[in-house]
């Protein structure tokens, strides 16, 4: 398919980017052209200078992704074409992760198998009320290996992660908000008021903050080292501090403290 039947592109004007999956007849199946196509499409919007933040979400409302295609990966048989598949997958879903500005998976239905994986690798995600997570790759005797497993250790701790792999269990909205899994759930929907309220405080933001603090985090994901972070860390606040941005939200603060 063509990049833009694959994923559709939605600029705000405000800094929002949504691409959506468009495969609802396929269940929104992540075959390695949607995957391809999802990265490049994720790479050419973080280079916007504009670009606060980029939501992924599914077409229709039953699946915001179904996992891996099946039909087209059923021609995978070989141990080296196995491994082609999974470089090829993970480095779809790296992009995501070391996208330069945040990423939010909206589950506007079920994320199961590759799908949940897809969600976990973005920085956030939000769920409508009736959506669910399901790392359900063992009902095909397979494993995770797009990086999912890492990113669900992450969140819910190795014990609670290995019970949803082996369990194959599927996790409602609200208990994946418990869990960190979730970080909002939208009881209006994916375009009501509960996603307009989560977004509004991103929307504030300047791109330059959007941009230091998915660095910050990105580094701390990746692991890198205490000092790289440090100095990093210490940068981003040598060049925000003494940019305008700072000193024009600090005079509006002094100036209504003043009798």
């Amino acid at each position: 398919m063509h990049p833009s039947e694959n994923i559709i592109i939605k600029n705000h004007g405000n800094g929002r980017i949504d691409l959506t999956i468009n495969r609802a007849d396929k269940h929104n199946a992540l075959s390695r052209s949607v995957l391809a196509d999802l990265a490049q499409a994720v790479t050419t919007q973080a280079q916007d200078p504009q670009t606060l933040f980029i939501v992924i979400q599914g077409a229709g409302n039953r699946y915001f992704a179904a996992g891996g295609d099946l039909v087209d990966l059923s021609s995978v048989r070989s141990p080296e074409a196995t491994k082609t598949m999974s470089d090829e997958a993970r480095g779809a879903l790296d992009t995501i992760r070391d996208c330069e500005v945040p990423v939010i998976a909206c589950l506007n239905g079920d994320a199961i198998g590759g799908g949940a994986e897809l969600s976990l690798a973005c920085d956030m995600r939000v769920m409508v009320s009736t959506a669910r997570i399901g790392y359900i790759h063992t009902k095909l005797a397979i494993t995770p290996a797009w990086g999912g497993s890492t990113d669900l250790c992450n969140l819910v701790g190795s014990a609670r992660a290995l019970r949803m792999m082996t369990r194959c269990e599927m996790i409602p909205a609200d208990l994946a908000l418990q869990w960190g899994l979730a970080d909002a759930v939208l009881g209006d929907g994916i375009a009501g008021n509960d996603m307009q309220k989560f977004l509004a405080p991103l929307l504030q933001r300047s791109a330059a903050i959007m941009r230091c603090l998915k660095r910050q985090t990105r580094s701390a994901r990746q692991g890198k080292s205490y000092a790289e972070r440090r100095e990093a860390e210490q940068q981003d606040l040598i060049d925000t501090w003494t940019h305008d941005d700072h000193w024009k939200a600090a005079d509006n603060i002094l100036s209504k403290a003043k009798p």
